[in-house]
Formats: structure tokens, C-alpha cells, sequence
């Protein structure tokens, strides 16, 4: 049946077709155009492999390097954190949270960064999981006598939160110094922070724990002992990694012993 042009316009609207799909109309009665090959691409050429180059430290990280280097004696080292303004924690924390503990006694304990009751009291490991602690070392016949305890990061991150890579580069040259003033003859690295800052690299605690490695620390001849272990705070949380807590604590007990059969 043949359809005048206006009555087959009006037959679309009503069908819903009101719009056109392209500006120009197309001749259904050609046949299509045929199809023009398609060159393959190009092999895909591997790009030449560039030398690494050094990364530059950021000013901060410089700054701390240099401060921390200038101090000759812990309290000018504590003065010199104190001053510090080169780590955005000091200005949200309430205190700054150096070291606890005896110097003198050659063991030395690092653990991550001040709690709450760390962060009230200026002093290391006091809440909750330093308590914990003081019973683990209590079992093998150690206190604050016998060990000298500070952290990797001086002020509380806000609300607990784990510290970024930023702010635990810019603040371990002060810790690093402070290791080298003390000179202990052992580390006790309490969880995976302490541990990968001391002895560098990206293995987790339960792989370096167990065993003692060599820490080279900047300032110092010979490389000292170090024993990563579980941080307590892990431990209260997890009760059943108690065992390996408790394996690792008799090798220090073991490792101090020698030193008593030495004399």
C-alpha cells in the first residue's frame, strides 16, 4: 500500500519515532561499503631499562639527620627532639615521650609510638600493653633497672592511629642517634615498626622474630644484637601468639645469662 509522505510522517510520531538518529537520511538500496584491511599493530618494543636513581631525602628528613647528629649526649638529643618542628605529631600530642629506664644497663627496648597514657605522662609504655610488658620481662627477672625502653615515634599519633611512612622517617635518625649515644649491647625491637626501622628491609615480625640479627646503627663501629619480638599490644590481642612471646624472651633471658658466665 502506498503512503503519502504525510501520512507516513504522521505514522511515525505516532509510533514514538519523533527524533532522527542521523543528520542525513540513508539509501537503504546500496549495497555497504566493503571493508578496508586492517594493518596489524606495530610489535610491541620492551622500554630500555633505566638506571635506578637516588631518591633525594625531603628537607625535614635532612633537618633531622643533621640536628640528630649535632647531639653528643642524650639530654641535648631530647632537647633537640623537644624543639623539633619538623614532624606534624609534636603539635597535636600533649607531651613528648623520650625514654624510660636505666642507660647504663647495655639492653635496650624500642617499641613503636606512645598511647593515650604514654601521651599524659610523657613516659613509655605505662598503659595498658607497657603493663603487659612489665610482666613478660618480670618473668624472666628484669624491670626498669635491668632495661632502657623508648619508642620509634616520640609523640602519639592522633587517636592511636599507625604512624605514616613519612613521619616514621622524619623521627628515626633521632632514634637511631639516640641508640648510637646509649650504645647498648643489645635491641629488643617490639613489633614490626621498630623492627623494619631499625633493621631496614619489608619483612613482617613473625618472620624476623625468633632469632637475633645484626643492626647497623649509623655513629657505631660494630653492628649490635638485635631481637625483634611481638609487641605486647599484639599479644593482648591475639593471646594465643603468647607461646612465641614467651620462646623469644627466654633467648634473651639465654643471650643475658652469657654475659653473667662471661665474668
Amino acid at each position: 500500500m502506498n503512503m503519502d509522505p504525510w501520512s507516513a510522517l504522521r505514522l511515525q510520531i505516532e509510533w514514538g519515532a519523533d527524533e532522527a538518529l542521523d543528520p542525513l537520511p540513508h539509501d537503504r538500496t546500496r549495497p555497504p561499503p566493503r571493508a578496508e584491511p586492517v594493518a596489524p599493530p606495530p610489535p610491541r618494543v620492551a622500554p630500555e631499562a633505566q638506571p635506578l636513581v637516588p631518591q633525594v631525602q625531603p628537607v625535614p628528613v635532612r633537618r633531622a639527620q643533621e640536628i640528630a647528629a649535632a647531639a653528643s649526649t642524650i639530654a641535648e638529643l631530647r632537647a633537640a627532639l623537644a624543639a623539633f618542628d619538623g614532624c606534624a605529631l609534636a603539635a597535636t600530642a600533649t607531651n613528648l615521650v623520650f625514654a624510660d629506664g636505666n642507660p647504663e644497663s647495655g639492653l635496650m627496648l624500642v617499641g613503636e609510638g606512645p598511647g593515650e597514657e604514654e601521651d599524659r605522662t610523657g613516659l613509655p609504655f605505662v598503659g595498658r600493653s607497657g603493663q603487659f610488658l612489665d610482666q613478660m620481662l618480670a618473668s624472666i627477672g628484669l624491670d626498669r633497672t635491668g632495661f632502657l625502653i623508648t619508642n620509634l615515634i616520640p609523640w602519639r599519633p592522633p587517636g592511636n592511629r599507625n604512624p605514616t611512612d613519612a613521619e616514621v622517617t622524619v623521627c628515626l635518625p633521632f632514634l637511631l642517634r639516640h641508640i648510637a649515644l646509649v650504645r647498648p649491647r643489645r635491641l629488643v625491637l617490639l613489633g614490626a615498626l621498630a623492627a623494619r626501622g631499625v633493621l631496614g628491609g619489608s619483612a613482617g615480625i613473625t618472620r624476623l622474630r625468633g632469632r637475633w640479627h645484626n643492626a647497623t646503627i649509623p655513629g657505631l663501629d660494630a653492628p649490635i644484637p638485635a631481637l625483634p619480638m611481638l609487641h605486647p599490644a599484639y599479644l593482648l590481642r591475639n593471646p594465643g601468639a603468647k607461646r612465641e612471646a614467651w620462646a623469644d624472651l627466654r633467648l634473651l633471658r639465654r643471650s643475658l645469662d652469657a654475659d653473667l658466665t662471661d665474668l
